[in-house]
Protein backbone atom coordinates (compact mmCIF):
# COMPACT_ATOMS: atom_id res chain seq x y z
CA UNK A 1 0.00 0.00 0.00
CA UNK A 2 1.31 3.41 -0.91
CA UNK A 3 1.91 5.74 2.04
CA UNK A 4 1.82 8.94 0.01
CA UNK A 5 -1.08 11.27 0.76
CA UNK A 6 -1.62 14.37 -1.33
CA UNK A 7 -4.62 15.93 -3.06
CA UNK A 8 -2.91 15.33 -6.40
CA UNK A 9 -3.51 11.59 -6.00
CA UNK A 10 -7.26 12.13 -6.24
CA UNK A 11 -9.37 13.03 -9.27
CA UNK A 12 -10.37 16.60 -10.00
CA UNK A 13 -13.60 17.45 -8.17
CA UNK A 14 -12.94 14.96 -5.37
CA UNK A 15 -14.94 16.10 -2.33
CA UNK A 16 -13.28 16.53 1.07
CA UNK A 17 -15.50 16.85 4.11
CA UNK A 18 -16.30 15.98 7.69
CA UNK A 19 -19.38 14.41 9.24
CA UNK A 20 -21.52 14.51 12.38
CA UNK A 21 -24.98 13.30 13.45
CA UNK A 22 -27.81 15.26 15.04
CA UNK A 23 -28.27 13.42 18.34
CA UNK A 24 -24.52 13.20 18.83
CA UNK A 25 -23.78 16.92 18.54
CA UNK A 26 -26.87 19.11 18.70
CA UNK A 27 -28.02 18.99 22.30
CA UNK A 28 -31.07 21.19 22.97
CA UNK A 29 -33.00 17.96 23.38
CA UNK A 30 -36.17 19.62 24.62
CA UNK A 31 -35.82 23.05 23.00
CA UNK A 32 -37.48 24.56 19.96
CA UNK A 33 -40.40 22.14 19.91
CA UNK A 34 -38.27 19.01 19.49
CA UNK A 35 -39.96 15.76 20.51
CA UNK A 36 -38.27 12.72 22.07
CA UNK A 37 -36.46 10.15 19.95
CA UNK A 38 -35.73 6.53 20.79
CA UNK A 39 -32.25 7.64 21.86
CA UNK A 40 -33.67 10.18 24.32
CA UNK A 41 -35.72 7.38 25.86
CA UNK A 42 -32.97 4.75 25.76
CA UNK A 43 -30.13 6.91 27.08
CA UNK A 44 -32.19 7.93 30.10
CA UNK A 45 -32.68 4.31 31.17
CA UNK A 46 -30.13 3.57 33.93
CA UNK A 47 -27.37 1.28 32.77
CA UNK A 48 -27.91 1.64 29.03
CA UNK A 49 -25.04 4.04 28.37
CA UNK A 50 -21.60 4.39 29.92
CA UNK A 51 -21.73 6.65 32.99
CA UNK A 52 -25.42 7.27 32.29
CA UNK A 53 -24.51 9.82 29.64
CA UNK A 54 -27.22 11.26 27.38
CA UNK A 55 -27.33 13.51 24.34
CA UNK A 56 -29.25 16.23 26.19
CA UNK A 57 -26.42 18.76 25.71
CA UNK A 58 -23.86 16.88 23.61
CA UNK A 59 -21.60 19.37 21.78
CA UNK A 60 -24.29 22.09 21.95
CA UNK A 61 -24.14 22.50 18.18
CA UNK A 62 -27.75 23.72 18.15
CA UNK A 63 -26.66 26.93 19.89
CA UNK A 64 -23.13 27.13 18.47
CA UNK A 65 -23.87 26.31 14.85
CA UNK A 66 -22.58 29.57 13.25
CA UNK A 67 -19.25 29.29 15.06
CA UNK A 68 -18.98 25.62 14.11
CA UNK A 69 -19.55 26.47 10.46
CA UNK A 70 -16.85 29.12 10.69
CA UNK A 71 -14.54 26.43 12.05
CA UNK A 72 -15.40 24.20 9.05
CA UNK A 73 -14.54 27.06 6.71
CA UNK A 74 -11.20 27.50 8.44
CA UNK A 75 -10.48 23.79 7.90
CA UNK A 76 -11.20 24.23 4.21
CA UNK A 77 -13.99 21.66 3.96
CA UNK A 78 -15.68 21.25 0.60
CA UNK A 79 -18.75 19.69 2.22
CA UNK A 80 -20.31 19.03 5.60
CA UNK A 81 -22.30 15.86 6.17
CA UNK A 82 -24.87 16.30 8.96
CA UNK A 83 -28.09 14.58 9.87
CA UNK A 84 -31.54 16.01 10.36
CA UNK A 85 -33.31 15.18 13.61
CA UNK A 86 -36.67 13.72 12.59
CA UNK A 87 -38.25 14.55 15.99
CA UNK A 88 -36.99 18.12 15.73
CA UNK A 89 -38.76 18.54 12.40
CA UNK A 90 -41.81 16.32 13.05
CA UNK A 91 -41.95 15.63 16.80
CA UNK A 92 -44.32 12.68 16.66
CA UNK A 93 -43.02 11.20 13.44
CA UNK A 94 -46.25 12.11 11.67
CA UNK A 95 -48.60 15.03 11.56
CA UNK A 96 -47.68 18.71 11.92
CA UNK A 97 -44.30 20.16 11.09
CA UNK A 98 -42.36 21.90 13.84
CA UNK A 99 -41.45 25.10 12.05
CA UNK A 100 -38.77 26.08 14.57
CA UNK A 101 -36.93 22.81 13.99
CA UNK A 102 -37.10 23.07 10.23
CA UNK A 103 -35.92 26.67 10.45
CA UNK A 104 -32.80 25.57 12.33
CA UNK A 105 -31.76 23.36 9.44
CA UNK A 106 -32.65 26.06 6.94
CA UNK A 107 -30.30 28.42 8.77
CA UNK A 108 -27.59 25.74 8.87
CA UNK A 109 -27.88 25.16 5.13
CA UNK A 110 -27.71 28.90 4.42
CA UNK A 111 -24.74 29.30 6.74
CA UNK A 112 -22.90 26.50 4.95
CA UNK A 113 -23.64 27.91 1.52
CA UNK A 114 -22.42 31.34 2.60
CA UNK A 115 -19.18 29.70 3.72
CA UNK A 116 -18.76 27.90 0.40
CA UNK A 117 -19.46 24.49 1.93
CA UNK A 118 -21.82 22.02 0.25
CA UNK A 119 -24.59 20.77 2.59
CA UNK A 120 -24.88 16.97 2.64
CA UNK A 121 -27.99 16.12 4.67
CA UNK A 122 -28.83 12.67 6.04
CA UNK A 123 -32.53 12.17 6.76
CA UNK A 124 -32.07 9.41 9.34
CA UNK A 125 -29.16 8.75 11.68
CA UNK A 126 -30.91 6.50 14.22
CA UNK A 127 -33.12 9.02 16.05
CA UNK A 128 -36.59 7.60 15.34
CA UNK A 129 -39.39 9.65 16.94
CA UNK A 130 -40.40 7.81 20.11
CA UNK A 131 -44.08 7.77 19.14
CA UNK A 132 -43.27 5.71 16.05
CA UNK A 133 -41.39 3.16 18.13
CA UNK A 134 -44.36 2.95 20.46
CA UNK A 135 -46.42 2.09 17.36
CA UNK A 136 -44.02 -0.73 16.42
CA UNK A 137 -40.90 0.97 15.10
CA UNK A 138 -38.96 -0.16 12.05
CA UNK A 139 -40.29 -3.75 12.17
CA UNK A 140 -43.65 -2.42 10.93
CA UNK A 141 -44.35 -1.18 7.42
CA UNK A 142 -46.07 2.01 8.53
CA UNK A 143 -42.75 3.42 9.75
CA UNK A 144 -41.35 3.29 6.21
CA UNK A 145 -44.46 5.11 4.99
CA UNK A 146 -44.09 7.79 7.68
CA UNK A 147 -40.44 8.16 6.68
CA UNK A 148 -41.47 8.96 3.11
CA UNK A 149 -43.86 11.64 4.40
CA UNK A 150 -41.02 13.14 6.46
CA UNK A 151 -38.80 13.07 3.35
CA UNK A 152 -41.41 15.10 1.48
CA UNK A 153 -41.40 17.76 4.23
CA UNK A 154 -37.61 17.99 4.06
CA UNK A 155 -37.39 17.89 0.28
CA UNK A 156 -39.94 20.67 -0.16
CA UNK A 157 -38.27 22.87 2.47
CA UNK A 158 -34.58 22.33 1.75
CA UNK A 159 -34.36 20.64 -1.64
CA UNK A 160 -33.57 23.83 -3.50
CA UNK A 161 -30.37 24.35 -1.47
CA UNK A 162 -29.08 20.98 -0.24
CA UNK A 163 -26.34 19.55 -2.46
CA UNK A 164 -26.87 15.90 -1.49
CA UNK A 165 -29.52 13.99 0.41
CA UNK A 166 -28.70 10.68 2.08
CA UNK A 167 -31.76 8.68 3.08
CA UNK A 168 -30.34 6.41 5.81
CA UNK A 169 -27.10 6.11 7.72
CA UNK A 170 -26.05 2.54 8.51
CA UNK A 171 -29.40 0.72 8.57
CA UNK A 172 -27.39 -2.31 9.73
CA UNK A 173 -27.03 -0.61 13.12
CA UNK A 174 -30.68 0.45 13.28
CA UNK A 175 -31.91 -3.07 12.53
CA UNK A 176 -29.44 -5.39 14.23
CA UNK A 177 -28.12 -3.32 17.14
CA UNK A 178 -31.54 -1.81 17.86
CA UNK A 179 -33.77 -4.87 17.43
CA UNK A 180 -31.53 -7.97 17.67
CA UNK A 181 -28.72 -7.39 20.17
CA UNK A 182 -30.44 -4.51 21.96
CA UNK A 183 -27.21 -2.57 22.53
CA UNK A 184 -28.62 0.47 20.72
CA UNK A 185 -31.99 2.16 20.98
CA UNK A 186 -34.71 0.98 21.22
CA UNK A 187 -32.95 -1.93 22.95
CA UNK A 188 -35.08 -4.83 21.68
CA UNK A 189 -33.84 -8.41 21.25
CA UNK A 190 -36.26 -9.90 18.75
CA UNK A 191 -34.62 -11.68 15.83
CA UNK A 192 -37.61 -11.86 13.51
CA UNK A 193 -38.36 -8.19 14.23
CA UNK A 194 -34.77 -7.28 13.34
CA UNK A 195 -35.11 -8.87 9.91
CA UNK A 196 -38.44 -7.12 9.39
CA UNK A 197 -36.64 -3.90 10.33
CA UNK A 198 -33.99 -4.65 7.68
CA UNK A 199 -36.68 -4.74 5.04
CA UNK A 200 -38.66 -1.75 6.23
CA UNK A 201 -35.51 0.36 6.50
CA UNK A 202 -34.70 -0.67 2.92
CA UNK A 203 -38.25 0.14 1.88
CA UNK A 204 -38.11 3.48 3.69
CA UNK A 205 -34.95 4.27 1.73
CA UNK A 206 -36.67 3.52 -1.56
CA UNK A 207 -39.85 5.41 -0.75
CA UNK A 208 -38.00 8.44 0.60
CA UNK A 209 -35.51 8.39 -2.26
CA UNK A 210 -38.32 8.56 -4.80
CA UNK A 211 -39.93 11.45 -2.93
CA UNK A 212 -36.61 13.31 -2.91
CA UNK A 213 -36.15 12.72 -6.63
CA UNK A 214 -39.49 14.49 -7.05
CA UNK A 215 -39.14 17.30 -4.51
CA UNK A 216 -35.39 17.97 -4.84
CA UNK A 217 -34.54 17.16 -8.48
CA UNK A 218 -31.32 19.18 -8.44
CA UNK A 219 -29.90 17.37 -5.38
CA UNK A 220 -27.82 14.23 -5.50
CA UNK A 221 -29.27 11.12 -3.83
CA UNK A 222 -27.34 8.57 -1.79
CA UNK A 223 -27.56 5.82 0.80
CA UNK A 224 -24.84 5.27 3.41
CA UNK A 225 -23.97 1.73 4.51
CA UNK A 226 -21.34 0.52 6.95
CA UNK A 227 -20.19 -2.16 4.55
CA UNK A 228 -18.21 -4.78 6.46
CA UNK A 229 -15.03 -6.26 5.08
CA UNK A 230 -15.58 -9.91 6.07
CA UNK A 231 -12.54 -12.16 5.80
CA UNK A 232 -12.49 -15.94 6.50
CA UNK A 233 -9.71 -17.00 8.84
CA UNK A 234 -8.67 -19.79 6.47
CA UNK A 235 -9.66 -20.94 2.99
CA UNK A 236 -11.40 -24.01 4.40
CA UNK A 237 -14.94 -24.52 3.06
CA UNK A 238 -16.30 -24.10 6.60
CA UNK A 239 -14.62 -20.72 7.18
CA UNK A 240 -15.45 -19.47 3.69
CA UNK A 241 -19.09 -20.37 4.27
CA UNK A 242 -19.06 -18.58 7.64
CA UNK A 243 -17.84 -15.44 5.87
CA UNK A 244 -20.50 -15.84 3.19
CA UNK A 245 -23.27 -16.04 5.77
CA UNK A 246 -22.13 -12.95 7.67
CA UNK A 247 -21.61 -11.09 4.42
CA UNK A 248 -25.21 -11.85 3.46
CA UNK A 249 -26.55 -10.55 6.78
CA UNK A 250 -24.25 -7.60 7.21
CA UNK A 251 -23.79 -6.39 3.63
CA UNK A 252 -25.85 -7.95 0.88
CA UNK A 253 -29.11 -7.64 2.88
CA UNK A 254 -28.80 -3.91 2.14
CA UNK A 255 -26.60 -3.70 -0.94
CA UNK A 256 -28.52 -6.11 -3.16
CA UNK A 257 -32.03 -4.66 -2.81
CA UNK A 258 -30.70 -1.10 -3.16
CA UNK A 259 -28.39 -1.74 -6.11
CA UNK A 260 -29.80 -4.90 -7.74
CA UNK A 261 -33.48 -4.79 -6.80
CA UNK A 262 -33.48 -8.17 -5.06
CA UNK A 263 -32.67 -9.93 -1.81
CA UNK A 264 -29.90 -12.54 -2.05
CA UNK A 265 -31.27 -16.07 -2.17
CA UNK A 266 -28.72 -17.35 0.35
CA UNK A 267 -29.83 -14.73 2.90
CA UNK A 268 -33.45 -15.87 2.62
CA UNK A 269 -32.40 -19.52 2.94
CA UNK A 270 -30.05 -18.90 5.87
CA UNK A 271 -32.73 -17.05 7.86
CA UNK A 272 -35.72 -19.25 6.96
CA UNK A 273 -35.82 -20.64 10.50
CA UNK A 274 -36.29 -17.11 11.85
CA UNK A 275 -38.75 -15.58 9.38
CA UNK A 276 -40.45 -16.37 6.09
CA UNK A 277 -39.91 -12.81 4.83
CA UNK A 278 -43.63 -12.48 4.15
CA UNK A 279 -43.36 -8.80 5.05
CA UNK A 280 -41.77 -8.27 1.60
CA UNK A 281 -44.68 -7.34 -0.67
CA UNK A 282 -44.86 -7.48 -4.44
CA UNK A 283 -43.00 -4.56 -5.95
CA UNK A 284 -41.06 -3.65 -2.79
CA UNK A 285 -37.63 -4.48 -4.15
CA UNK A 286 -38.27 -2.41 -7.26
CA UNK A 287 -39.19 0.53 -5.02
CA UNK A 288 -36.04 0.03 -2.94
CA UNK A 289 -33.80 0.14 -6.03
CA UNK A 290 -34.23 3.87 -6.59
CA UNK A 291 -31.33 5.10 -8.78
CA UNK A 292 -28.52 6.61 -6.70
CA UNK A 293 -25.92 9.19 -7.59
CA UNK A 294 -23.46 7.43 -5.31
CA UNK A 295 -23.21 4.89 -2.51
CA UNK A 296 -21.92 6.18 0.83
CA UNK A 297 -19.43 3.77 2.41
CA UNK A 298 -18.46 3.89 6.09
CA UNK A 299 -15.30 1.95 7.01
CA UNK A 300 -13.48 1.57 10.31
CA UNK A 301 -11.96 -1.92 10.53
CA UNK A 302 -12.16 -5.43 9.04
CA UNK A 303 -13.91 -8.48 10.51
CA UNK A 304 -12.37 -11.96 10.66
CA UNK A 305 -14.63 -15.01 10.99
CA UNK A 306 -14.44 -18.79 11.10
CA UNK A 307 -16.70 -21.72 11.80
CA UNK A 308 -17.06 -22.01 15.59
CA UNK A 309 -15.78 -25.32 16.96
CA UNK A 310 -17.95 -25.10 20.08
CA UNK A 311 -15.23 -23.99 22.48
CA UNK A 312 -14.09 -20.60 23.76
CA UNK A 313 -15.51 -17.12 23.25
CA UNK A 314 -16.95 -16.85 19.75
CA UNK A 315 -17.49 -13.09 19.94
CA UNK A 316 -14.02 -11.68 19.42
CA UNK A 317 -15.04 -8.44 17.72
CA UNK A 318 -16.56 -5.41 19.36
CA UNK A 319 -19.11 -2.62 19.11
CA UNK A 320 -19.41 -1.53 15.51
CA UNK A 321 -18.15 -4.90 14.26
CA UNK A 322 -20.47 -7.49 12.74
CA UNK A 323 -20.31 -9.72 15.82
CA UNK A 324 -22.42 -7.36 17.89
CA UNK A 325 -25.62 -8.73 16.41
CA UNK A 326 -25.39 -10.98 13.40
CA UNK A 327 -24.31 -14.25 15.08
CA UNK A 328 -27.59 -14.19 16.96
CA UNK A 329 -29.62 -14.47 13.75
CA UNK A 330 -29.26 -17.95 12.21
CA UNK A 331 -25.46 -17.88 12.53
CA UNK A 332 -24.84 -19.36 15.96
CA UNK A 333 -21.91 -21.45 14.72
CA UNK A 334 -19.89 -18.49 13.43
CA UNK A 335 -16.93 -17.30 15.51
CA UNK A 336 -15.61 -13.76 15.30
CA UNK A 337 -11.83 -13.93 15.62
CA UNK A 338 -10.02 -11.14 17.43
CA UNK A 339 -7.49 -9.61 15.08
CA UNK A 340 -4.02 -8.58 16.25
CA UNK A 341 -3.48 -4.95 17.15
CA UNK A 342 -2.97 -2.09 17.11
CA UNK A 343 -6.44 -1.08 18.24
CA UNK A 344 -8.38 2.14 18.60
CA UNK A 345 -9.97 3.17 21.91
CA UNK A 346 -13.08 1.30 20.72
CA UNK A 347 -11.10 -1.93 20.62
CA UNK A 348 -11.31 -2.01 16.83
CA UNK A 349 -8.26 -3.29 14.95
CA UNK A 350 -6.50 -0.85 12.65
CA UNK A 351 -6.03 -2.17 9.11
CA UNK A 352 -6.02 0.42 6.34
CA UNK A 353 -5.53 -2.24 3.66
CA UNK A 354 -9.10 -3.32 4.38
CA UNK A 355 -10.32 0.00 3.01
CA UNK A 356 -8.74 -0.67 -0.38
CA UNK A 357 -9.89 -4.30 -0.40
CA UNK A 358 -13.46 -3.31 0.42
CA UNK A 359 -13.67 -0.59 -2.23
CA UNK A 360 -12.22 -2.87 -4.89
CA UNK A 361 -14.77 -5.56 -3.97
CA UNK A 362 -17.66 -3.10 -4.18
CA UNK A 363 -16.40 -1.73 -7.48
CA UNK A 364 -16.28 -5.27 -8.86
CA UNK A 365 -19.60 -6.55 -7.50
CA UNK A 366 -21.65 -3.40 -8.08
CA UNK A 367 -20.19 -2.02 -11.27
CA UNK A 368 -21.27 1.43 -12.31
CA UNK A 369 -21.91 2.57 -8.73
CA UNK A 370 -19.84 5.62 -7.75
CA UNK A 371 -18.82 5.75 -4.08
CA UNK A 372 -17.94 8.31 -1.44
CA UNK A 373 -16.35 7.49 1.91
CA UNK A 374 -18.97 9.07 4.17
CA UNK A 375 -17.33 8.06 7.45
CA UNK A 376 -13.82 7.04 8.42
CA UNK A 377 -11.97 7.86 11.60
CA UNK A 378 -10.90 6.58 14.98
CA UNK A 379 -11.32 7.14 18.70
CA UNK A 380 -8.20 7.45 20.79
CA UNK A 381 -7.46 8.55 24.34
CA UNK A 382 -6.83 12.22 23.66
CA UNK A 383 -5.10 14.38 26.25
CA UNK A 384 -4.72 18.13 26.39
CA UNK A 385 -1.00 18.91 26.53
CA UNK A 386 0.66 21.59 28.62
CA UNK A 387 0.71 23.86 25.58
CA UNK A 388 -3.08 23.55 25.27
CA UNK A 389 -2.93 21.42 22.14
CA UNK A 390 -4.10 17.85 21.51
CA UNK A 391 -1.22 15.96 19.90
CA UNK A 392 -3.14 12.97 18.57
CA UNK A 393 -0.44 11.38 16.46
CA UNK A 394 -2.24 8.02 16.40
CA UNK A 395 -5.28 9.62 14.74
CA UNK A 396 -3.09 11.48 12.25
CA UNK A 397 -1.48 8.18 11.28
CA UNK A 398 -4.87 6.47 11.07
CA UNK A 399 -6.22 9.14 8.73
CA UNK A 400 -3.04 9.25 6.66
CA UNK A 401 -2.95 5.51 6.02
CA UNK A 402 -6.67 5.20 5.35
CA UNK A 403 -6.77 8.15 2.96
CA UNK A 404 -3.76 6.61 1.19
CA UNK A 405 -5.77 3.37 0.98
CA UNK A 406 -8.60 5.27 -0.73
CA UNK A 407 -6.08 6.65 -3.22
CA UNK A 408 -4.87 3.10 -3.87
CA UNK A 409 -8.46 2.09 -4.69
CA UNK A 410 -8.74 5.05 -7.06
CA UNK A 411 -5.48 3.93 -8.69
CA UNK A 412 -7.03 0.46 -9.10
CA UNK A 413 -9.86 1.97 -11.11
CA UNK A 414 -12.55 2.28 -8.42
CA UNK A 415 -14.88 5.27 -8.86
CA UNK A 416 -14.45 6.98 -5.48
CA UNK A 417 -15.50 10.63 -5.46
CA UNK A 418 -15.06 11.89 -1.91
CA UNK A 419 -13.93 11.37 1.68
CA UNK A 420 -15.55 12.55 4.92
CA UNK A 421 -13.68 12.22 8.18
CA UNK A 422 -15.62 10.99 11.22
CA UNK A 423 -16.03 13.06 13.16
CA UNK A 424 -15.71 16.79 12.96
CA UNK A 425 -16.36 17.15 16.70
CA UNK A 426 -16.01 15.02 19.78
CA UNK A 427 -19.55 13.96 20.56
CA UNK A 428 -22.00 11.62 22.29
CA UNK A 429 -20.75 8.21 21.15
CA UNK A 430 -24.02 6.29 21.63
CA UNK A 431 -23.64 3.54 24.24
CA UNK A 432 -20.16 4.79 25.12
CA UNK A 433 -21.43 8.24 26.08
CA UNK A 434 -18.67 10.84 26.22
CA UNK A 435 -15.91 8.38 27.04
CA UNK A 436 -14.83 7.83 23.42
CA UNK A 437 -13.59 10.75 21.32
CA UNK A 438 -13.69 10.51 17.52
CA UNK A 439 -13.43 14.22 16.72
CA UNK A 440 -10.60 15.95 14.93
CA UNK A 441 -11.81 18.92 16.98
CA UNK A 442 -11.77 18.51 20.74
CA UNK A 443 -14.85 19.57 22.69
CA UNK A 444 -14.49 20.45 26.36
CA UNK A 445 -17.88 19.25 27.58
CA UNK A 446 -17.77 21.56 30.62
CA UNK A 447 -17.10 24.76 28.69
CA UNK A 448 -17.98 23.67 25.10
CA UNK A 449 -14.65 25.15 23.98
CA UNK A 450 -13.43 23.82 20.62
CA UNK A 451 -9.73 23.06 20.08
CA UNK A 452 -8.28 21.89 16.77
CA UNK A 453 -6.37 18.67 17.42
CA UNK A 454 -3.22 17.92 15.46
CA UNK A 455 -5.37 15.68 13.27
CA UNK A 456 -7.54 18.67 12.29
CA UNK A 457 -4.42 20.70 11.50
CA UNK A 458 -3.08 17.80 9.42
CA UNK A 459 -6.38 17.47 7.57
CA UNK A 460 -6.46 21.21 6.92
CA UNK A 461 -2.95 20.99 5.52
CA UNK A 462 -4.01 18.11 3.25
CA UNK A 463 -6.95 20.11 1.95
CA UNK A 464 -4.62 23.04 1.24
CA UNK A 465 -2.40 20.79 -0.84
CA UNK A 466 0.14 19.61 1.72
CA UNK A 467 0.39 16.51 3.99
CA UNK A 468 2.67 14.18 2.12
CA UNK A 469 3.35 10.79 3.71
Amino acid sequence: MSQDVHRDRFPEGFTWGAATAAYQVEGAATEGGRGPSIWDVYSHIPGKTLNGDTGDVAADHYHRMPADVALMKDLGLDAYRFSLSWPRIQPGGSGPVNRAGLDFYSRLVDELLAAGIAPVATLYHWDLPAELEDAGGWPVRATAERFAEYARIVGEALGDRVHTFTTLNEPWCSAYLGYASGVHAPGRTEHAAALAAVHHLNLGHGLAGRVLRETAPSAQLSLTLNVHLIRPETDSPEDVDAARRIDALANRAFLDPALKGEYPADLLADTASVTDWSFVQDGDTQVIAVPLDFLGVNYYSPTLVKRWDGTGDKDGADGHGASAATPWIAADDVEFVRLPGPYTAMGWPIDASGMTELLVRLGRDYQGTPMIITENGAAFTDEVAADGGVHDGERVEYLRTHIAAVADAVDAGVDVRGYFVWSLLDNFEWGYGYDRRFGVVRVDYDTQERVLKDSALWYRDLLRGGARG
